[in-house]
């Protein structure tokens, strides 16, 4: 008896869900904020597009929103 083959390899997800969150991650808390939203917002889009959890978007906006608290009391104490 021979066993079945097992099934085929899942095709390669051509999603940037992590490419943006973790951009939006790393660019909210270290350069600007703004662009972080911009790449949160992408990572979001992609996410609901394709079906995945927006977990590492909610992380960038709160990153972003860490970075806008932290320019606020930067230019407050300055």
């Amino acid at each position: 008896m021979s066993e079945p083959y097992p099934p085929p390899a899942a095709a390669p997800s051509n999603d940037r869900t992590t490419l943006w969150g973790v951009l939006g991650i790393v660019i909210g808390l270290i350069c600007c904020w703004p662009a972080g939203l911009v790449f949160a917002f992408l990572s979001f889009r992609e996410a609901r597009k394709v079906g995945k959890p927006p977990t590492l978007a909610y992380i960038a906006f709160a990153c972003c929103a860490i970075g806008i608290i932290w320019n606020i009391i930067y230019a407050a104490t300055r």
